[in-house]
């Protein structure tokens, strides 16, 4: 981000254009949403295995495209999470449009959607958020895919972040946060101790449309889903 230095050392960066649509958009979520993050850890051992798994079978995938697809299959079982709030009515959606929030270079953000998301297969998924990826880095993305979605994820997976408190895509219900991957001493059955990979997930919801115990059992419900994530 650029701007205008001044003779007290002080960088004046007028906020404006895209950097003014982000801080609009974000700010307008935190007045106009009852806003609330539910955190968790969940085990990598199981998502990491099918990774090297794929692998080794010529299936080249990211870590973020197995959250990814793990978080569409447990929206499929939680639709009260899967949908947008508008003129005071709650708009609940079969088909899963999941955005994927991405940083681009100038301290900009956009978070495009990969629109029936639960129709595609994990390398479809995988080659769906690599175009919109690149389209976004070459501002080619439409209106309807940067406006269309129904929940949206937030990867700091290669920060040292654990948790985070991720604000809600508006007029999204839900966004999920996935944080760093970090080891932990686990006591097996036969009393020994093992590191197992575990991660942080923060779940942000609108609380005018699900309660704390639903959102939970959401979460609960993603981080089973991520730990038997095995082929």
């Amino acid at each position: 981000m650029t701007g205008l230095a001044t003779d007290e050392g002080i960088t004046v960066v007028p906020l404006r254009g895209v950097r003014a649509m982000i801080a609009d958009k974000m700010s307008n979520s935190l007045k106009e949403a009852a806003q609330l993050t539910h955190h968790a850890e969940c085990s990598l051992s199981s998502l990491n295995s099918r990774k090297a798994h794929l692998l080794s079978n010529g299936i080249k995938v990211s870590v973020e495209d197995l959250f990814i697809e793990a978080a569409v299959k447990t929206l499929q079982r939680y639709p009260d999470m899967n949908g947008v709030i508008k003129d005071k009515q709650i708009n609940l959606f079969k088909p899963v449009h999941l955005s994927v929030a991405m940083a681009l270079p100038g301290n900009l953000l956009v978070a495009p959607a990969i629109f029936d998301a639960h129709k595609l297969s994990l390398e479809e998924l995988r080659q769906s958020r690599q175009d919109l990826s690149s389209r976004a880095k070459q501002n080619k993305l439409t209106v309807t895919e940067m406006t269309g979605g129904t929940f949206s994820i937030s990867n700091l997976g290669l920060s040292r972040v654990h948790h985070f408190t991720p604000i809600l895509n508006n007029p999204q219900i839900g966004i999920l946060g996935i944080g760093c991957a970090r080891e932990k001493a686990v006591r097996g059955g036969d009393g020994s101790v093992e590191f197992v990979p575990y991660t942080g997930l923060s779940l942000t919801f609108d609380h005018r449309a699900i309660d704390g115990a639903p959102a939970a059992e959401f979460l609960t419900d993603l981080c089973r889903e991520i730990e038997r994530n095995e082929e």
